[in-house]
């Protein structure tokens, strides 16, 4: 199998795999790549690359890390093994510093000044409700100027003129808490806007934690992450970047972003937003855009599902350590499921209280029995139907901390969770055992 060092290396793993689907048809970067690439992903396909993109001189490429097999397989491991792999890498104990280095292949092309042009790069605009082309499956990459960590994230980015993108960011980002802490706030931010990426340094962005991310990516990978420092900003750049775009945040220079299709499953809305002066951008030769498809598997996967079901595990494993848990991506982060061998009626309510604390983006949380699939929607729906008396089995935490974007919080986001218990309770009624039957290979009988 393929060594994953880069985004190519990356392509041709999935290749060998069967998880990746070339689109050499042309495409229109208006709603056509981004419908393509949902349906790629609803069906399990694969991830998308598009050979053919209208006017873009380069390939587009999606949906890398938006199922359990293929981020098992840019984590290096079996589908099983993903939560104990994230696990691993994401106690500091374990982590690998970057490494710095002269020259980055991103170096190889490069535009300043007066031919500066964001139009070079190839931006989809994804979905029919948002405000324009979005910057989606960028790793923004920024520094402490106190401490000089470094830090991952994602934002989105609308593009507003050849020279400036508008720059979401939420309140409890660390890029914000960086600008924020020096003596003058509102001076210009440096940052760059890294592209085309190992699914290592994708996966670890998605992390909030108080270390470089860069140190998780290198326990993914075994090995210190190159780095580079940037042309135009003091910043250390992924030095395998397929693209890299420099630029000069301006807190104070607002303009309206938005709206997007969010990981929530709606459009949300516009955002009073700081601005992006770009002051360079560079590109290998021969390279590859990467998008994510806001509001889909992928999003979910990299934002919530993979950085999220380590630290729910370790919460409820601290009450039941047999408890497993699965955060579904048709639940945008919202929804976390938790299975255990339950033996004490009380058990359920607080293992969900446990997973609500370990992460205010919990805000439904449902317990079920080792009989139930947590990965197939359909077997959590059936525990909800024919397992849960509503108005015992059910609690809520009115006016709870969660996300700022949950479409159900206010502005703050200040909203009610709930907790569901939909465990068999043999104390209130004995119903025997749930019929099954065995799978079999249909192969064998449709000859």
């Amino acid at each position: 199998m393929t060594t994953i060092v880069d985004l190519p290396s990356f392509i041709d793993t999935l290749d060998e795999a069967g998880q990746l689907a070339r689109i050499n048809r042309t495409v229109s970067l208006e709603y056509e790549l981004a419908d393509v690439a949902a349906s790629l992903a609803r069906t399990g396909t694969g991830a998308g690359l598009f050979n053919r993109v209208e006017g873009s001189p380069w390939p587009v490429f999606c949906g890398g890390v938006a199922s359990h097999r293929r981020a098992a397989i840019a984590l290096g491991c079996d589908e099983g093994e993903t939560v104990d792999v994230m696990e691993r890498v994401l106690d500091p104990a374990n982590g690998i510093p970057p490494v710095s280095v002269a020259s980055a292949g991103w170096e190889a092309n490069t535009v300043r000044g007066d031919d500066l042009d964001t139009a070079l790069l190839p931006i989809p605009t994804h979905s029919r409700g948002d405000g324009g082309a979005f910057i989606t499956g960028a790793v923004t990459v920024a520094r402490d100027p106190i401490s000089g960590r470094g830090n991952l994230s994602y934002n989105r980015m609308l593009r507003l003129d050849e020279h400036t993108f508008g720059f979401n960011v939420n309140e409890w980002r660390d890029v914000g808490t960086f600008w924020k802490s020096r003596d003058d706030p509102d001076a210009p931010f440096p940052i760059a806007l890294a592209i085309g990426l190992d699914p290592a340094i994708m996966i670890a962005a998605g992390v909030k934690t108080p270390v470089d991310e860069l140190f998780i990516a290198g326990a993914i990978r075994g090995r210190g992450i190159e780095v580079r420092q940037g042309l135009t900003i003091d910043v250390d750049i992924p030095a395998a970047a397929e693209i890299v775009v420099e630029g000069l945040l301006h807190p104070a220079e607002r303009r309206s972003e938005g709206p997007l299709a969010e990981f929530h499953g709606y459009h949300g809305e516009a955002w009073n937003s700081p601005t992006l002066e770009v002051t360079a951008i560079s590109w290998r030769d021969n390279p590859i855009y990467q998008t994510i498809i806001p509001g889909w598997y992928e999003h979910v996967y990299l934002g919530n599902v993979l950085p999220r079901e380590p630290l729910l595990r370790r919460f409820v494993r601290h009450l039941d350590p047999t408890a497993d848990v699965y955060i579904p991506p048709y639940g945008n982060g919202f929804l976390a499921v938790v299975q255990i061998e339950r033996d004490n009626p009380g058990t359920p309510k607080n293992l969900a209280m446990a997973a609500m604390a370990a992460h205010i983006n919990i805000l439904h949380l449902i317990v079920v029995d080792r009989d139930v699939d947590i990965h197939q929607p359909t077997e959590v729906q059936w525990a909800l139907t024919n397992r849960v008396h509503w108005s015992e089995d059910v609690f809520t935490v009115p006016g709870a901390q969660g996300h700022e974007m949950d479409p159900t919080a206010d502005q703050r986001g200040i909203s009610t969770k709930v907790g569901i218990d939909a465990t068999y309770k043999r104390e209130r009624r004995e119903y025997g055992e749930r019929v099954a039957y065995p799978a079999v290979d249909l192969a064998d009988y449709l000859r």
